[in-house]
């Protein structure tokens, strides 16, 4: 988890090392960071812990589509959908899921969050959601992250004045998608995991909220269950 990725090496090279498989990346698209493989890890923990033969997953702002790979990867039975605004983002993500034979388990749909899955009468059948949102806010982008955006993709980052706009509009939504027990996951920028626990609690649709921490005991990705119906 601790090593460390160049931008401009992945995007010269043409592609990325992602927990242990390949991915290609393009400049309209977040090169994935081996930050991002602790929410993998917990997503697939997750999926052992809820036993079902063919879970149905969300991979929400799935960028170069990383997370749906490899989730895809090590739960060969998970039939996955993944969204993206961006058309560099859909198109990447597009060619990893070609790349690595998995168009028949994973779909890549382009919108604005869930409206990307308009039509698919998906509401309240998705076992799990995945999302690893842009979480810097705008002041941080004008000033100390600045340089973050000189080769990537400013959506990629950017998320409202607190960095929580999108956490904020996926909780929300996300309770229309997920089955009673089902799993929502989320990477957190530091120092946001209590952030967004709370937000979490505050919604009243969640329980079991918690978060977890990588080996330098920093919380970066937060978990909660969807409650069952009264």
């Amino acid at each position: 988890m601790s090593r460390e990725i160049s931008v401009e090496d992945a995007y010269h090279k043409g592609h990325t090392s992602f927990m242990g498989l390949e991915l290609l990346v393009g400049p309209g698209a977040l090169v994935p960071r081996p930050e991002t493989e602790l929410l993998g890890a917990t997503a697939l923990d997750a999926l052992d812990q809820l036993r079902i033969s063919e879970p149905r997953i969300v991979d929400m702002c799935c960028g170069a589509g990383n997370l749906a790979c490899a989730i895809a990867h090590y739960a060969p039975a998970a039939r996955i959908w993944a969204s993206d605004l961006t058309d560099g983002c859909v198109d990447v993500s597009r060619r990893n899921v070609a790349f690595h034979g998995l168009a028949g388990r994973i779909t890549v749909h382009q919108g604005d969050l869930f409206e990307a899955f308009s039509g698919l009468e998906l509401a309240g059948t998705i076992d799990m959601i995945v999302c690893n949102p842009p979480y810097i806010s705008e002041k941080r982008l004008e000033g100390d992250r600045s340089h973050l955006t000189e080769l990537e993709p400013r959506e990629a980052f950017a998320a409202g004045p607190y960095g929580l706009s999108i956490h904020m509009r996926v909780i929300k939504d996300a309770q229309h998608y997920l089955r009673p027990g089902g799993i929502l996951l989320f990477e957190v920028g530091l120092g946001q995991d209590r952030q967004v626990m709370g937000l979490l609690d505050r919604s009243k649709a969640y329980e079991n909220i918690g978060a977890i921490s990588n080996e330098a005991g920093e919380g970066r990705v937060v978990v909660a269950h969807m409650k069952s119906a009264d």
